[in-house]
């Protein structure tokens, strides 16, 4: 019984590592199609091909005038907490399905991968913001514990695992458990998330430039307010590391 189980955590380390279907759209991997971060040939193309221009302060896309300003329209009259977002693409299509599914039930192999993936192909960017320190954004108990994980730990974990940077999974508590952002405007968000985040006590980030990482960005009020909280903490800069922003 005991070598069956073992057996068995040995097989479930195998699949986490490497998968024999495309975590995605699950694809069976092919004898001549070797995966790629646990995806086959067209959804790794499809998560990691970002055409878009973007503002490069919130990470928006934003058309071919605004490209490589620093504030697009749609940010220039606002305050984040973060200095600057690193995305790995726009909240559409396949990469939009992944997010998706990284949210259920078994997501957290698809979130690890994407995690590395993230790392390995926006690595020039990444290792330009010097960042000291990977720390996701936390759930609050009640959402990790309904979920099984937090998706931002496992993507953090894979980007700091490429970057050769520490990760911090607890650095950050979620004290309020707000709802979900469905408001209708962007100071609606920054409202209900208002105090949603404290320090852990111990937690060390005077001094440190802060990796802030998350799956997706709407408005960036999120990432801000936890952004805050880091900064008043006396952290030196926070940027935000997004797989998807919508």
């Amino acid at each position: 019984m005991r070598n069956r189980a073992i057996g068995d955590f040995i097989c479930g380390v195998i699949e986490l590592i490497f998968p024999n279907s495309c975590l995605i759209c699950e694809t069976a991997a092919g004898q001549t199609e070797p995966f790629r971060h646990g995806l086959c040939t067209a959804c790794y193309g499809a998560v990691t091909n970002d055409p878009h221009e973007m503002c490069l302060r919130c990470g928006q896309t934003v058309g071919p005038h605004s490209a490589g300003s620093d504030r697009c329209a749609g940010c220039k009259t606002m305050a984040f907490g973060f200095h600057s977002v690193i995305r790995l693409g726009r909240y559409d299509g396949r990469l939009r399905e992944a997010v998706i599914r990284m949210k259920v039930s078994g997501g957290e192999s698809l979130a690890d991968h994407l995690g590395r993936l993230f790392g390995e192909c926006r690595k020039d960017q990444l290792s330009a913001g010097k960042c000291d320190l990977a720390v996701p954004v936390p759930l609050h108990w009640k959402r990790a514990w309904g979920r099984g994980y937090n998706q931002a730990s496992a993507i953090a974990e894979g980007i700091a695992q490429g970057l050769g940077i520490p990760c911090s999974p607890y650095c950050l508590r979620r004290i309020r458990h707000t709802a979900q952002q469905l408001q209708p405007s962007a100071l609606a968000r920054r409202e209900n998330v208002r105090g949603a985040f404290r320090l852990t006590r111990g937690a060390k980030v005077a001094g440190k430039r802060i990796l802030l990482v998350d799956d997706v960005m709407t408005t960036g009020s999120t990432a801000s307010e936890a952004s805050r909280i880091l900064r008043e903490a006396g952290a030196r800069e926070v940027v935000a590391g997004v797989l998807a922003r919508r």
